[in-house]
């Protein structure tokens, strides 16, 4: 007969299933957001919009889940925090999915407007974006300590894109007045971008959290 050990591992593994579905959801919402905004698309960037709900439902169920979990099983030690961050990464997911959205919006405008005179690299800080959810959602299913480091250590990358972005479309804006719109929706979709690298790193720093019970961002500020 199982012990109550046993249904809590089995618990945990079927979380562990779940919230990696949800997290695939909003993976490929981002996905489809950048690629409406590279083919100029707006008709994929209604079909972000129209995922979206589906994931907000998954994510509800999966908050159930965990909440069921310390009800019934209580926890301790490790078990606890998987559960604790399997709730917060839960809602970074969901969260994700709808920055996602916010993306498709922009694309969908930008879709309407001529391209901007000076070259954006969306289409590279996307993929960075996307690199860093996936890899932070491996680091979950594997709690890879080393796999969430390198998502944290790739935020940086994303900053210095949105930075530079903000700086063109400045310049941009104070040269040509008929592009002011367009650049600040630009703008926008890069800031999009760097909250979405944002919760890829807030997830690894959950993965860490897993893994050794320190809170990094208390850490960071001693």
């Amino acid at each position: 007969m199982p012990t109550p050990s046993h249904h809590l591992a089995r618990e945990l593994e079927a979380l562990k299933r779940n919230l990696l579905h949800v997290g695939k959801l909003a993976l490929e919402e981002l996905s489809k957001a950048l690629e409406a905004c590279r083919l100029r698309a707006p008709e994929l960037a209604a079909e972000v919009t129209a995922a979206d709900k589906v994931l907000d439902a998954r994510e509800v169920r999966v908050e159930e889940e965990c909440l069921r979990i310390i009800a019934l099983h209580q926890p301790v030690a490790q078990d606890l925090r998987y559960v604790a961050s399997a709730l917060k990464i839960n809602q970074l997911i969901e969260n994700t999915g709808d920055t996602a959205v916010n993306i498709a919006k922009r694309a969908s405008f930008l879709a309407s407007r001529p391209p901007l005179p000076v070259e954006v690299d969306v289409a590279g800080t996307g993929a960075r974006a996307v690199e860093m959810f996936d890899r932070a959602l491996q680091a979950f299913v594997n709690l890879d300590a080393a796999e969430a480091r390198r998502v944290i250590e790739m935020d940086n990358e994303v900053d210095i894109a949105y930075r530079t972005v903000t700086s063109k479309m400045i310049e941009v804006m104070e040269k040509h007045s008929d592009q002011v719109e367009v650049a600040l929706n630009t703008m926008h979709l890069v800031r999009h971008l760097e909250r979405a690298a944002d919760r890829a790193t807030d997830i690894a720093e959950q993965v860490l959290y897993i893994l050794s019970g320190d809170i990094s961002r208390h850490t960071e500020l001693e």
